[in-house]
């Protein structure tokens, strides 16, 4: 069951690179982000139809909008379906779209009820082009053990849905990101950031980097940042961030990090 779309209709600035951020949702993702579920059994042979986790998509999300950039709300339905509608930012401007999951044939409720959400999620970005090309695969019947559920071999996916140099997400990030900074050279990693643009990669990367030490969640340090300068009078877009606003941003980063790496104490 589908819901309609909704659109704002404001112009879009033309500093959006709208195209490139279409072609980096829509891209295919790493071949092994991509699993398998049996669609039909018969016998020891099962109908494989690829698929992906809510977490994938979110990651797209994050890489393409940044964790800023998008947004997603539920609504729960009485026959136990889910409502997600999903908003992206180009711009100034909020795009929505959603779309409606239904619950797992799992047999604890609060599975059911969870897998509901992702595939809302999922049905949603669909229409945001994300995960679109593994519907148009075609499934292939393949060995399967229906005593354990599960398949004895995967299939291999075709080229075309492999990612390739032109297609991957962060190289179209990286030419949206050149679009709205009026296509600057790039600028040095070290020292101070000259702009909001560089502010925004440069949090991201920082933000990665924290992540893979195991010291934070994902997004966390931005939301810090972002916070922090919302509190002090600035714009919640890091990429509108100047001099004054990027000094901050240092000064929180910091505080952040020498947070995050105290040695725990014992209690007395």
């Amino acid at each position: 069951m589908a819901r309609n779309e909704t659109k704002q209709t404001a112009a879009v600035p033309a500093a959006v690179d709208v195209n490139a951020i279409a072609t980096a949702l829509a891209a295919p993702f790493d071949v092994s982000e991509v699993k398998f579920k049996p669609q039909a059994v018969s016998g020891n042979r099962a109908l494989a139809v690829p698929f992906v986790d809510a977490r994938v998509i979110q990651d797209r999300l994050d890489e393409v909008l940044g964790v800023m950039g998008w947004q997603d709300s539920y609504e729960c339905l009485p026959d136990g379906a889910v409502v997600c509608r999903l908003r992206i930012r180009l711009g100034t401007e909020w795009i929505t779209k959603e779309d409606v999951g239904g619950q797992s044939e799992q047999p604890d409720e609060g599975d059911r009820r969870k897998a509901a959400f992702s595939d809302a999620l999922k049905r949603a970005a669909v229409k945001f082009g994300i995960g679109r090309y593994l519907y148009r695969l075609k499934p292939q019947w393949v060995d399967y053990d229906p005593q354990k559920r599960q398949f004895l071999r995967l299939p291999a996916l075709p080229t075309s849905a492999e990612p390739t140099p032109a297609t991957a997400p962060e190289a179209a990030t990286r030419k949206t990101t050149k679009s709205k900074a009026e296509a600057t050279p790039s600028q040095p990693t070290r020292g101070k950031p000259s702009n909001g643009t560089e502010l925004h990669r440069r949090l991201h990367d920082k933000d990665a980097q924290l992540v893979a030490e195991g010291l934070c969640q994902p997004g966390d340090l931005v939301k810090h940042v972002v916070a922090a300068g919302v509190q002090a009078g600035f714009d919640k877009d890091l990429t509108n961030w100047t001099e004054e606003a990027i000094r901050l941003a240092i000064e929180q980063v910091r505080a952040f990090e020498n947070q995050l790496r105290q040695p725990t104490r014992g209690a007395a």
